[in-house]
């Protein structure tokens, strides 16, 4: 089994979800006493948080990269990035490390296609659903993405950066998700990306007419596959 370098704090509260998820995917896996193998560095996700709301999205890839080559001085041999809005600095990851970065775009592309969906709706930090990294990724597979417009844009974002990140979760806030769900399959949505880790602490299966794609869960079962295989996710 190959060791696993968790990216992660952005935010704890979704860093210690992959993490549970990740052993228990492994003992179910393997059976026993198994569980993962892994080097976490978690990340103080004020600093960062602070680089998006700034826009200083450089220094924030120098952050990411510093601490991926610390993973790999550790030891990891594949790098997890556990958020979704911080893959705009994947390369940045990638060009500082010698190791495979399991992207989740295209983690979850996968899981879309292997569903026969061609297009889905997708929730998001603001920074993944207006810009183009995480968004093209998934279209270079064929998929066409839907955002939602403007106000429930701002929903989205809000629940996740002022209750979800602190660990809130709030009926109304669900409701509101459901609400902003429904309308993108109302525009043509077949399934729905959960792209935010957090968002999973929220809502899922049950909170959809159409499928939904927990990247989350995705990532993790991706991280077991490539770990135990010893293949690089393709």
């Amino acid at each position: 089994m190959r060791r696993i370098g968790l990216l992660g704090g952005m935010s704890w509260e979704s860093s210690a979800l992959f993490y549970d998820l990740l052993n228990r995917g492994v003992a179910e896996r393997l059976g026993g006493l198994h569980s993962a193998r892994v080097l976490m560095s978690s990340v103080d996700f004020a600093e960062i948080e602070e680089l998006q709301r700034t826009g200083d999205w450089d220094r924030a890839g120098e952050v990411l990269a510093d601490e991926a080559s610390r993973l790999e001085a550790a030891g990891a041999e594949i790098l997890v990035l556990c958020t979704n809005t911080m893959h705009k600095v994947a390369p940045a990851i990638e060009a500082a490390t010698g190791i495979p970065l399991l992207h989740l775009g295209d983690v979850t592309a996968v899981a879309v296609r292997a569903a026969g969906l061609t297009t889905v709706g997708l929730l998001g930090t603001r920074f993944t659903m207006e810009q183009h990294f995480y968004i093209g990724r998934i279209a270079t597979h064929g998929i066409a993405v839907l955002v939602p417009p403007p106000e429930d844009r701002e929903v989205v974002h809000r629940v996740i950066y002022d209750e979800l990140v602190l660990g809130v979760v709030r009926e109304e806030s669900r409701t509101a998700y459901r609400g902003v769900i429904e309308r993108l399959v109302a525009r043509g949505a077949e399934g729905v990306v959960l792209g935010c880790t957090e968002i999973e602490l929220l809502v899922g299966a049950d909170d959809s007419s159409v499928p939904v794609f927990p990247t989350t869960q995705l990532h993790v079962d991706a991280a077991i596959t490539a770990a135990l295989t010893l293949e690089d996710f393709e």
